[in-house]
């Protein structure tokens, strides 16, 4: 789920692009100096006057910079039932112009907001989505048809689907509006920063009950604010454990360590504070290579792109460089994806010069390189990097940029095949779009949507299947990664490649 500006690739605010830097943060010495590194993007002018556009059956009007999308009686034929006409005026986002939409109120107020919402989704399509044909359709038609099945509804829920069943219309799952909860959850995810109390839970699946992953591992969750948890999804429980910073939350837990069940619940005041959350987590392992010698190879599990996501891994690699690592794992199994700009700063830890980190093609078909200007890696020692089919879209643009700059091998199973990049947008109401507003190529130009990446070297699924959470408690054992076959597979990789250097 990944947001192209200010994040990375086209201009959703600037006015008729030509060509631009974007500047993304790099990192000098450890853990202080941040200075600015730029690449370069060349874009098409995506800019144009208004369209005009004249369909009788429609009514489509224009009047200089703005056009009217009348949803007329002789066209939909509920306009005698409506009481008033409302319009909604926003300016769409690549070109610069008000569009305004005129139709009619429904009479619920609840569902009159989702009309609005409908037709900020269908402006935000219509000027960029990545594909002009719409799925080979008719786009104002589609709004035309939407707004009729909506007009008459009276849950706003009800509407909602409304909206989604017109985006699964354009064939891309990858296009999609989210509830305002789930747009909260969302940010959460990507900015890093949350206000709550620190800990993080799931359900645990024998049971079915909540506990308590990090802090007090095991600890059975059972009450927050005096409010019982049966039934609660730990994303539910989650909302009602955050709050403003400051305040604190009472909850009663189970204590996992004790036999007694009445015995072992206890009540706790959590206080509630800013949090930040880090999408790595990291160790050494030692290592001893063909040859006898001891070494030190830097295992670095990164299980999102957030904002923090390359800050955070670059003073991982800079702090395991003062302790005399030689080499590197980098973990990327299960990673989703996240902001494409992330995965764009990560790479360049890891690479110099003047590379080629991704191909962009917009919905004309032009293909745009993303490149480095000038780069300077933090470290230039060996390099494996693990990937399977839970490595999508982020995490497929970073492999993909270290294998086809022949930065680093890539070890595991073949990745998910996500060559699609979304913009997110806020709506009105608090919900959130994410429009496909581009597809991407590797480096040396290898499609990945829906044919994935091909490691150079597979490996077996031993211990794949484990929690995913576990990835996010900022531990890694490491008698747990020995026995990781991928992980001893990627050492066997490490020893050739230094090898191969040292002969060199």
């Amino acid at each position: 789920m990944e947001s192209l500006f200010p994040n990375l690739e086209l201009s959703t605010k600037s006015l008729k692009p030509t060509s631009f830097l974007l500047s993304s943060p790099r990192f000098s010495s450890l853990k202080s100096r941040i200075i600015t590194k730029k690449w370069t993007v060349s874009v098409p002018c995506v800019c144009s006057s208004s369209p005009t556009v004249k369909k009788t059956e429609s009514k489509l009007h224009t009047n200089g910079q703005d056009f009217i999308r009348s949803v007329g009686k002789g066209v939909i034929g509920f306009a005698a039932a409506a009481t008033a006409l409302a319009s909604v005026c926003y300016d769409a986002p690549a070109f610069a112009e008000s569009l305004t939409v005129a139709f009619p109120v429904s009479r619920a107020s609840e569902v009159n907001t989702v009309q609005r919402t409908l037709v900020e989704a269908w402006g935000l399509i219509r000027e960029t989505f990545v594909d002009p044909t719409f799925n080979h359709q008719d786009w104002d038609l589609k709004l035309q048809q939407t707004m009729v099945e909506m007009f008459p509804l009276n849950s706003a829920d009800v509407a909602y689907t409304k909206i989604s069943g017109m985006l699964s219309t354009l064939g891309d799952p990858f296009t999609r509006i989210i509830s305002p909860k789930e747009y909260q959850s969302f940010r959460i995810g990507s900015d890093g920063n949350l206000q709550g109390v620190g800990i993080f839970i799931n359900i645990e699946p024998r049971t079915g009950h909540l506990v308590v992953l990090s802090c007090v591992k095991g600890d059975e969750l059972i009450e927050i604010n005096g409010e019982r948890l049966d039934g609660f999804t730990s994303e539910a429980a989650a909302q009602k454990l955050r709050g403003t910073a400051g305040t604190s939350v009472k909850v009663k837990v189970h204590s996992a360590m004790e036999s007694s069940r009445d015995a072992s619940i206890r009540e706790v005041n959590l206080p509630r504070e800013y949090i930040t959350l880090s999408p790595i987590s990291s160790t050494i392992i030692p290592h001893k290579t063909r040859d006898g010698h001891l070494t030190k190879t830097g295992y670095v599990k990164l299980s999102a792109f957030s904002q923090s996501a390359a800050i955070d891994m670059a003073n991982t690699i800079l702090d395991m460089e003062t302790q005399g690592v030689h080499s590197y794992i980098l973990d990327l199994r299960n990673n989703p994806g996240g902001l494409v700009k992330a995965g764009l700063d990560v790479a360049q830890i890891w690479l110099d010069g003047d590379e080629t980190l991704v191909n962009t093609i917009d919905r004309d078909g032009n293909m745009l390189p993303i490149n480095m200007v000038d780069g300077h890696a933090i470290t230039r020692d060996p390099l494996v990097v693990l990937v399977n089919e839970g490595s999508a879209s982020a995490s497929e643009i970073l492999a993909g940029a270290l294998h086809d700059n022949g930065r680093a091998i890539l070890v595991g199973h073949k990745t998910f095949g996500k060559g699609k990049i979304q913009s997110v947008t806020e709506l009105h109401d608090g919900s959130a779009l994410f429009v496909t507003v581009a597809k991407y190529l590797s480096p040396a130009l290898h499609d990945i949507d829906q044919v994935g990446i091909m490691p150079d070297v597979q490996c077996t699924t031993d211990m794949l299947n484990s929690p995913r959470d576990s990835l996010l408690k900022n531990e890694s054992s490491t008698s747990s990664l020995e026995a990781d076959s991928c992980i001893l597979v990627a050492e066997h990789e490490l020893d050739i490649q230094e090898s191969v250097g040292t002969a060199s």
